[in-house]
């Protein structure tokens, strides 16, 4: 290529003369340093150790390499290992993560397999970062959940009383068919004679027969759910000849691909989806998920307690001074329970129309009151308004920057274990990014 004095000089074809330095490639505070700066002080002894050498052949990648490639993943909204396997060559913080190695999709898929468990216990090492760091105070903490779609379609789902109409039908299909197949059988061996190969199943048999199978094995686990649901109501106690008889409601639905997967209402969308209830509990302080799960539960209602003991259990038992949930979340046994552990709830009551505010209550509490009708007028008063009006903007956001601004709707996983870690591993990258835009530098050892 001629010299043109106007611009820089431009060799594509030019040979480097010396090793590249991989550190040059990104400015010094590029994300991907600091996700590579905290996994190198994280202790990864659950996953190391499951490592002995012994089985021959070639070394596995290096944990730390593959966990940074994940968790950097998670951060920027492209976890699938296809993608992460096409980002080591073509995106250059995966390339400098990956030390200019290239482990193919079933490697990175088959590591996030096996060490799924450690991976989501790698979420309270962040939260002590971000508890080191001051993010988080304790003084407010906002509950809220959001449906995330499940690895599977709501059209793979069926409903309990549709199953039955369907073995019945397959049931009849699949005799039917075997009739004029014994039938064809006969009329061959008469023509042919004996000896001739037939044992296999006609395609449509097969089909129809493995259709069969899938549809009893569903309905029976609907039914096992529904024996273990009431035997739940009687306290343990089984109720003889009328427990093994229960029967499911026949709108309860499984779906094929995800069984553990659920359909129910996005609140966002009002739509019907198939998915999983997630759960976040974030402090007030700097938007920092204190707590996560995911349920089967389309309803918030059971969740609260359980989310107050998980912030409690990750935060050394400490707790939050004020607790702030939508109505979803209200019951009077919830308030007296989150109350007991000397928590100040503000949970509302009943879904407030757009733009409706009723006047501010003055005055002593009128005697009599019930603790529900106490609750709204504590939400009435000017410090209750302002308290609860705090919920949308610490929660809430949290769940737009992990949908929206990371493009978070649908787990890659199946199965409530599985996506339960997921999300944890959603949430501990929530969490990296906050202590990343606090500009927090790692320097002593992470504790698992």
């Amino acid at each position: 290529m001629p010299t043109d004095n106007r611009f820089r000089e431009y060799q594509p074809n030019q040979l480097l003369l010396l090793p590249q330095d991989l550190r040059a490639w990104l400015p010094e505070d590029h994300l991907a340093y600091f996700v590579s700066d905290v996994v190198d002080e994280m202790n990864l002894t659950a996953i190391t150790e499951s490592y002995d050498g012994s089985a021959g052949g070639q070394p596995a990648y290096h944990p730390r390499m593959m966990v940074k490639l994940l968790f950097y993943a998670y951060a920027t909204g492209v976890p699938g290992s296809r993608r992460i396997e096409r980002n080591t060559y073509d995106s250059v913080p995966f390339r400098v993560l990956a030390a200019d190695a290239h482990p193919d999709h079933d490697t990175i898929a088959e590591f996030r397999r096996r060490h799924l468990a450690a991976l989501a216990g790698l979420f309270l090492s962040v939260l002590r970062l971000c508890r080191t760091a001051g993010l988080v105070k304790l003084g407010h903490v906002a509950l809220d959940g959001t449906k995330v779609l499940a690895n599977a379609s709501k059209h793979k789902a069926m409903s309990y009383g549709r199953m039955e109409d369907k073995e019945r039908e397959l049931t009849a299909e699949v005799a039917r068919l075997l009739a004029e197949a014994e039938a064809t059988d006969a009329a061959e061996d008469e023509r042919y004679g004996r000896g001739k190969r037939g044992d296999e199943l006609p395609e449509e048999l097969r089909f129809k027969r493995s259709r069969l199978e899938k549809i009893r094995a569903a309905k029976q686990a609907l039914e096992e759910e529904a024996r273990q649901e009431k035997q739940g109501r009687n306290g343990g106690r089984k109720g003889g000849a009328q427990d093994t008889n229960k029967k499911p409601p026949a709108r309860a639905q499984r779906n094929f691909t995800d069984a553990e997967s659920r359909i129910m209402k996005d609140g966002a969308t009002k739509a019907y989806v198939q998915g999983y209830n997630c759960q976040v509990a974030v402090d007030a302080e700097c938007q920092v998920i204190v707590a996560a799960a995911v349920t089967q539960a389309a309803n918030d209602k059971e969740q609260l307690v359980p989310m107050v003991e998980r912030i409690r259990a990750n935060m050394s038992r400490k707790k939050p001074r004020r607790l702030s949930a939508d109505s979803g979340y209200y019951s009077e046994d919830n308030v007296r329970r989150v109350k007991r552990r000397g928590i100040d709830p503000y949970v509302a009551t009943g879904k407030q129309q757009h733009g409706e505010q009723e006047p501010a209550p003055r005055g002593r509490i009128p005697k009599g009151m019930s603790l529900k009708d106490r609750m709204a007028r504590k939400l009435r008063t000017v410090a209750g308004r302002r308290i609860y009006g705090k919920r949308k903007e610490v929660v809430e956001p949290v769940i737009g920057q992990i949908k929206e601004v990371r493009g978070f709707r649908r787990f890659l996983l199946r199965g409530l274990g599985k996506v339960d870690a997921e999300w944890l591993i959603i949430c501990l990258t929530h969490n990296l990014l906050k202590l990343f835009r606090y500009s927090w530098k790692p320097a002593l050892a992470v504790q698992p």
